[in-house]
């Protein structure tokens, strides 16, 4: 157990998120307010929380400034209302290219601090059949991972297509707790999601908080959900299948040290191995 760090009560609030900002911000707002009252004290939003429309255009013309826009200020004021920490799993944030926009996740203490921020690295392709998706031709990449020191321990930050990337996370060294939020797709999730995000946290031995968009939008997209919180061990600690809902489970830093003594694997690792 590390002494440095608290234990603390995670919270992954899954949406059904819309074309309308207003109404995605009120229907975060219930869930916050939920997640609240059952003593949550990091929260974490999916991805596109603010607004998923029928087109990729909708979200582009949704994109603020870093620091200042309305789904900003929500952000902030409900950290300081609430007296916790809150993660907006991505919002559109403006770019360098004109027509493009960053997929930016924010963290934020509970005085309102934006004190992290992460844009998307790697960028989701598909194409099957008739479902078809193209990041690249909206969305401008990051190109720096992203750690955040917390009381509750070290938050590695990643967004959606990431999950599928773990030298990103091993890039940042050791973390006690991994975010995923996401939107995933139902082709994709349903064949990879449960999977990759139990790989994440038994290869890191940290927890993991993947929180996904999960339903059927008001444009037909269907995305896969299954929002869940892991521990160090792969054990899904609680898990939401599809519509909007909270779910909830405790950090304990005394797990995360057991699991790493007794099976050292982060100290086993070998670096710099020839390829045959």
């Amino acid at each position: 157990m590390n002494p440095a760090f608290a234990d603390c009560r995670l919270a992954a609030l899954q949406m059904v998120s819309g074309p309308r900002v207003g109404d995605n911000l009120a229907a975060a707002g219930a869930l916050v307010a939920d997640a609240v009252a059952q003593g949550a004290q990091f929260l974490v939003l999916p991805e596109y929380f603010p607004v998923i429309g029928a087109a990729d255009a909708d979200r582009v013309r949704a994109r603020e400034s870093f620091g200042r826009g309305p789904i900003q200020d929500w952000l902030r004021e409900t950290a300081i209302r609430h007296g916790i920490w809150l993660v907006a799993g991505s919002i559109p944030l403006a770019s360098g290219v004109p027509d493009k926009m960053r997929n930016s996740s924010l963290v934020y203490n509970p005085a309102g601090e934006c004190v992290c921020r992460y844009d998307k690295i790697h960028l989701f392709g598909f194409r099957k059949d008739d479902e078809a998706y193209d990041e690249a031709a909206f969305i401008e990449p990051g190109d720096r991972p992203a750690v955040v020191a917390t009381p509750f321990g070290r938050v590695a930050l990643s967004i959606c297509y990431d999950l599928r990337f773990p030298e990103l996370y091993r890039a940042l060294g050791p973390v006690d707790l991994i975010l995923v939020p996401a939107a995933f797709t139902e082709t994709t999730g349903r064949a990879h999601w449960e999977i990759l995000v139990r790989a994440r946290a038994i290869e890191n031995q940290c927890y993991v908080l993947a929180v996904g968009q999960g339903g059927r939008h008001e444009s037909g997209r269907l995305t896969h959900g299954h929002s869940m919180i892991v521990d160090p061990w792969g054990e899904i600690l609680d898990r939401k299948f599809k519509g909007p809902g909270v779910v909830v489970a405790d950090l304990n830093h005394r797990r995360i040290a057991e699991i790493r003594a007794s099976l050292p694997a982060l100290q086993h690792r070998k670096i710099g191995l020839d390829t045959p």
